[in-house]
């Protein structure tokens, strides 16, 4: 059972005490990511998580790793479309060194030119590595493309043209902008007292009160996009409108993607895969937002194979969504799901991870108990009803990366209008 303050300025702590654990895990979670920035300041949280890291008032880079090293602690950091977080783990003994740690790193980094200039460069082989990769890749032109337009499609990362502009005084004005006391929250799990809790408390007092940052609906639009690149495989992403984060039907989805493609036992993976032999690598998964989502199925494969392949994932698909599914597939996901989250239950970061997430995206952490039970009530119905609603290959979109056709020759594999 977890509790929460909400300190005067807004800032909310939430903490989950448990007293037979030797670890304790902290993290600081921001309500802003790439989706808040302006197309001009696209990166800009990025690029700040990796400043906290350059040095403060007190400390040098080095020292702080060092002294994170030092204490046998794990402190880290990642930034995503909606949200920015710094953590860190580290044995009870040690949590009050890890707040000030953490703490300095909030509030008093230097943000010197020197340090922008070099974390650039960082920054820029970042970029180059995701381009390298092209699972990443893939994906990343997937999203940009069904939901271009808006501020979600923008890279995470930014791009080269946008961080070539940022300056110490651009992002220290970004940060100050975005990381308001109403747009934080502590989460902490695992062993420690009432005064760790008073000395973050004491910290985060002070941060000023401003307006949230404020969201703009994105709308997903059905798109093909391919990239060509001279690798051995084709990587593909096949998506379809996916639901918010917060929405009702979140636990029957996380069930009919393990149904369709989140498993080994799953249709597409003992189809595509096991019965066919056409990929080494097919899943589903859900990318889910504050008001939006999308569904999206992955594979790599060769060219020679690469038809054959898509027109039987849609085949797959469209018997998933024409037949339903049964009921030993629904016991099993559910199964599946709650010793996720139970086993998930013995690490005290799994634990502040939902702690912080629930609290930013939903302003409570359901029990999980309560998850638990509602992943009991979701029945065949339920499943084959999502999957007529999303499914469908009238809104379906495409992402190729590899030595790819056209995108005419997909919309015809796909039957796309």
């Amino acid at each position: 059972m977890y509790e929460k303050i909400t300190l005067p300025n807004g800032v909310r702590i939430v903490y989950e005490n448990i007293p037979y654990v030797r670890s304790v895990s902290m993290g600081i979670w921001v309500g802003t990511g790439s989706r808040f920035e302006t197309a001009a300041e696209n990166g800009a949280s990025h690029y700040i998580e990796h400043m906290l890291f350059k040095g403060t008032a007190n400390r040098t880079a080095a020292e702080i790793a060092w002294e994170s090293d030092s204490i046998g602690g794990q402190i880290n950091a990642f930034t995503t479309r909606e949200c920015t977080c710094f953590y860190g783990r580290v044995l009870d003994t040690h949590l009050g060194q890890l707040t000030d740690i953490l703490c300095d790193m909030f509030f008093n980094s230097n943000f010197s030119e020197e340090d922008v200039e070099s974390e650039r460069g960082v920054i820029f082989e970042e970029i180059d590595m995701y381009e390298d990769t092209p699972d990443d890749l893939v994906a990343e032109r997937h999203f940009g493309a069904v939901f271009k337009g808006s501020s979600l499609a923008r890279p995470v990362l930014g791009t080269k043209k946008t961080l070539s502009a940022m300056t110490s005084d651009s992002l220290k004005t970004y940060m100050r902008e975005h990381y308001d006391a109403g747009s934080v929250v502590i989460a902490l799990s695992g062993s420690f007292t009432s005064a760790d809790i008073d000395r973050i408390a004491a910290n985060f007092g002070s941060l000023e009160k401003k307006k949230n940052n404020k969201l703009k609906a994105a709308v997903y639009k059905p798109a093909i996009v391919t990239k060509r690149k001279n690798i051995e495989q084709n990587h593909i992403c096949i998506g379809f409108p996916g639901i918010s984060i917060a929405s009702e039907d979140r636990f029957a989805f996380v069930m009919m993607s393990s149904i369709l493609g989140g498993s080994m036992s799953s249709r597409l993976f003992q189809t595509v895969r096991e019965d066919k032999g056409l990929c080494y690598s097919i899943y589903s998964y859900c990318s889910n937002y504050y008001k939006e989502g999308i569904f999206s199925v992955y594979t790599a494969l060769s060219r020679d194979t690469e038809e054959k392949a898509i027109r039987l994932i849609k085949d797959v698909i469209t018997d998933f969504t024409d037949k339903g599914v049964t009921d030993d597939e629904v016991r099993c996901v559910c199964e599946q799901a709650k010793s996720n989250i139970l086993m998930g239950l013995e690490s005290t970061s799994t634990r502040m991870h939902r702690l912080g997430r629930g609290e930013l995206f939903s302003g409570r952490t359901q029990d999980v108990d309560e998850i638990c039970a509602c992943y009991d009530r979701i029945t065949k119905e339920d499943i084959k009803r999502l999957a007529e609603k999303h499914l469908n290959f009238d809104n379906v979109s495409f992402s190729a990366v590899g030595k790819t056709g056209t995108a005419d020759y997909y919309c015809e594999i796909l039957g796309a209008k």
